[in-house]
């Protein structure tokens, strides 16, 4: 007889969109039931061990926010820390954390361990029960069937999972494990556009057999920022560093002379790979020009012995793989612990989705992570979370919550998907933010954190460490505004200031040459407090910035008042001037009705959309 259990939201799959996604659920209050093939892999990063890098890591920033589970397990297992962009704006600058790959596992374990609504059962789905247009549970091949009032999918790459090696090809989600193919045949028969997209990790390679005395090394950046506000530095693992080396003529060589044996060109992958992750072969192809591209070789742990070499991502043979491998500065002797391969696998046209993540066709059933055509371990726990939110929104009877595009990363995605789709693995960068100097990192909290207390998804201790940050940050504020500092005094010379009169430290932070740090050394503060000195950063962008954020603030109120403006459909993109070449092209593709239609798409900027509503007015005037 078959044995059924009920609960308020089931999620299926425990990668990063499924642990955010049941995390949410019942921080919330929702009885939460989380299904996975393998208990010991919640948590796993199939590819590369890292988080964040550009666009990545304001995602997770803003999952912090709302008290997510993937910051704070990045720092228990972050080995290797770097501030991207440096000499850039705030609005572009990001945090990438290489990690120990089997302590950030285990700190997702632990952290969905400490929710007392979720229970965690290792279970096969096989198909998704429906009855009429409605969602209502699943069956599992234990021959239990579980129940629930919203269920969430997040099925990453196992849905058809096809691993590719050269001509080799096997069914899985990754190397070692099962495709999910039960359940994708029977997602076949269901209303959804399906497509197959791909994606590919480059090979292992053994510590002990590589030349590291010979290569650029890289080390942590000791004064980076913690990627969760629940962090303490002290209880970082030991930091490590990473090493850099090139790949050459004669790698290209080897390659090209065996490009027909990679999948990718042999014709044996049907679905499309990521554009901004390309595989070798792809590099080799796309940029021929260029003798050589970057390899950075990142340890997989404190105590692992393999070496993951990002930025050779391969579907080659591995014979030609070894070869290739080989003829790279530091890597002539390397032994490869595991092969890299390419994995192919079923996803679902994003545009079949409400903005809350819950299917057009199926009510109750909400879709989040590789499964909507998206790439990166970010990108799935940032639509886990706003799943894991709005099911169980759905399931106490209260509207969806739909994240702004212009007051966060994870509005601007869910936008971008469930209006334009994609036909290529999504990933997120700051470029695809019209209002990214209010989008940054820094002030993801400030932005979500209390709509995050609002919804019921933010626990008491996060609400408690936000609430003391913006107290601080208030006091700082406050101090800077009061603040007076005179020509050749000690407060002077110490900031390196040469004034002609007396100015008011708020206002002094205007100057580009003026340095956090040294303000709070010189202001009597402890510059290796990390909230200290994360507060006197959002206040310092924040001064310096001020007149292009309030700007911002503006046109971000009339495109709003505007947004219903019709766009002529005749209307000569080619002949207006001020519009980027790119964006041209993708108005000329797209050919937006609306300034709303418009606004959404990927790379556009408020200038862009002003002078749209110009050409708009203009022509609803004629």
């Amino acid at each position: 007889m078959t044995q059924t259990q009920h609960f308020d939201v089931l999620v299926v799959g425990g990668g990063h969109a499924g642990a955010e996604a049941a995390a949410a659920a019942s921080r919330m209050g929702a009885k939460t039931v989380l299904l996975t093939n393998k208990v010991d892999d919640i948590g796993q990063m199939s590819c590369n061990p890292a988080i964040g890098g550009i666009g990545k890591s304001h995602l997770v920033a803003e999952i912090d926010a709302l008290d997510g589970v993937m910051g704070r397990a990045t720092d228990k297992a972050g080995i290797h820390y770097r501030i991207l962009n440096k000499s850039k704006g705030p609005a572009v600058r990001a945090l990438r954390v290489q990690t120990d790959r089997k302590l950030y596992r285990e700190a997702v374990q632990e952290i969905l361990q400490e929710h007392e609504n979720l229970v965690i059962r290792q279970e096969s789905v096989l198909e998704i029960l429906t009855k009429g247009e409605k969602a209502i549970g699943c069956s599992v091949n234990s021959g239990r069937a579980y129940f629930a009032e919203a269920i969430i999918l997040t099925a990453g790459t196992f849905l058809a999972g096809k691993i590719h090696m050269g001509d080799l090809q096997t069914p899985g989600g990754r190397v070692g494990e099962p495709a999910s193919s039960a359940l994708a045949e029977s997602m076949r028969g269901m209303t959804f556009r399906v497509g197959r997209l791909k994606t590919g990790t480059p090979p292992r390679l053994k510590s002990d057999s590589i030349n590291f005395e010979i290569l650029e090394k890289q080390h942590s950046d000791d004064l980076a920022p913690l990627m969760s506000a629940r962090s303490m530095r002290e209880e970082r693992p030991s930091q490590i560093a990473c090493f850099i080396t090139h790949t050459n003529t004669d790698t290209h060589k080897i390659i090209e002379d065996n490009i027909l044996s990679s999948a990718m060109y042999s014709g044996a992958i049907e679905g499309v790979g990521p554009r901004y992750c390309p595989s070798i072969e792809d590099k080799i192809k796309r940029f021929a020009e260029r003798d050589k591209h970057q390899i950075f070789l990142e340890p997989e742990g404190l105590e692992s012995d393999l070496i993951y070499p990002n930025g050779i991502s391969t579907s080659l043979p591995l014979d030609v793989q070894k070869e290739f491998v080989h003829s790279i500065r530091g890597l002539e002797k390397a032994i490869i612990s595991q092969a890299g391969y390419a994995i192919e696998y079923d996803y679902y046209d994003p545009r079949d989705l409400n903005y809350s993540l819950e299917t057009k066709g199926i009510r109750n059933l909400f879709f989040a992570g590789q499964i909507n055509g998206t790439t990166g371990y970010e990108e799935a726990a940032a639509q886990g979370i706003v799943a894991g939110i709005n099911a169980a929104r759905l399931v106490k009877g209260r509207d969806p919550w739909e994240p702004a595009r212009d007051s966060s990363y994870l509005g601007v995605m869910i936008d971008d998907l469930t209006h334009l789709g994609t036909k290529e693995p999504y990933r997120m960068f700051t470029s695809r933010a019209e209002y990214r100097l209010q989008l940054r990192q820094d002030n993801a909290d400030q932005r979500l954190t209390n709509k995050g207390i609002d919804l019921g998804v933010v626990g008491s201790g996060r609400a408690s460490l936000y609430r003391e940050k913006m107290k601080t940050q208030r006091e700082l504020a406050d101090r800077l505004a009061r603040e007076v500092i005179f020509p050749n005094s000690g407060i002077a010379k110490m900031l390196g200031l040469e004034l002609s009169r007396e100015f008011k430290l708020r206002d002094l932070f205007r100057r580009p040459e003026l340095d956090v740090l040294r303000v709070a050394d010189a202001l009597g503060m402890d510059k290796t407090d990390a909230k200290i000195v994360s507060a006197l950063e959002t206040i310092e962008t924040e001064i310096k910035y001020e007149g292009y954020i309030n700007r911002q603030k503006v046109e971000i109120q009339k495109i709003r008042q505007s947004e219903s403006e019709a766009l002529p459909a005749d209307l000569n993109y080619d002949g207006i001037e001020g519009l980027s070449s790119e964006l041209k092209q993708k108005l000329v593709h797209f050919r937006p009705k609306s300034l709303d239609r418009a606004s959404r798409i990927p790379g556009m900027t408020p200038a862009a959309l002003s002078i749209l509503l110009v050409h708009a007015k203009r022509a609803s005037a004629e």
